[in-house]
């Protein structure tokens, strides 16, 4: 696979090499620059460093791999392919992605999972292995967030405000979610191992990138969260 050095290049200069390696290639250095990958529809693209903010966005079908960590609004907007970050990332993950799949090894900024949508086939996924910041899954409409709590630390697993203005989709946190409260809109409970169909093959993926034990973390405990059908905030909003 070819390698670029990404040294000394701005964000529009890294875009045209990754254009003209449209297959795959591996970067090297990379030092903030912006929209990286942005609406690639194939190949591998494999980051040293730490690339900027909106990595990956309208991604649709490539896969990108950050040995490191990432930068804020990776994955605004994608449509399909698959983002997976070696590290923490910032703030905004996902932001109204609508396809595809992300996966962090540790932890999430604030507001990750914002605007997440889904339609028919189209589910996109969230997988955060550490803690996540506060308003996780702010508006949620469609998807799956994960957050697996992996050297949490005594911290807890989501910030404050979770869920706010949550109207679709589904979350899953392992843990008992002490000190978190949710919003009365959504509907918060413990499930069992019975009840993780929807996740089971996300947390296997997961495993598979980053060495964890799939059997361990699917044990749990989880608090599946949807929105409360009795009180939505689905009212609230006007249909299009």
């Amino acid at each position: 696979m070819k390698v670029i050095e990404a040294n000394g290049l701005d964000g529009r200069a890294l875009n045209a090499l990754l254009r003209e390696n449209e297959e795959g290639c591996i970067v090297k250095g990379c030092l903030g620059q912006r929209f990286l990958a942005a609406g690639m529809e194939q190949g591998v693209f494999e980051m040293e460093g730490i690339p900027g903010n909106a990595l990956g966005s309208y991604l649709n079908g490539a896969t990108v791999v950050v040995r490191g960590n990432a930068q804020d609004a990776v994955g605004d907007t994608m449509n399909d392919g698959e983002i997976v970050v070696h590290g923490s990332i910032g703030d905004a993950v996902g932001y109204a992605m609508r396809g595809g799949g992300i996966f962090v090894e540790r932890d999430a900024g604030y507001r990750a999972g914002i605007h997440m949508k889904e339609f028919e086939e189209k589910v996109p996924s969230l997988v955060v292995g550490g803690v996540a910041g506060s308003f996780l899954g702010e508006y949620q409409a469609g998807g799956i967030i994960v957050v697996l709590g992996i050297g949490a630390n005594g911290r807890r697993i989501v910030g404050d405000f979770p869920c706010a203005g949550m109207h679709g989709g589904e979350m899953y946190l392992r843990g008992a979610c002490e000190g978190v409260t949710f919003p009365e809109q959504v509907s918060a409970r413990t499930v069992g191992k019975d009840e993780l169909d929807r996740i089971e093959g996300l947390v296997r993926e997961f495993c598979d990138r980053f060495g964890y034990d799939e059997g361990f973390l699917l044990e749990g405990p989880f608090v599946k969260v949807v929105p409360n059908t009795n009180n939505p905030y689905r009212q609230m909003y006007v249909g299009n």
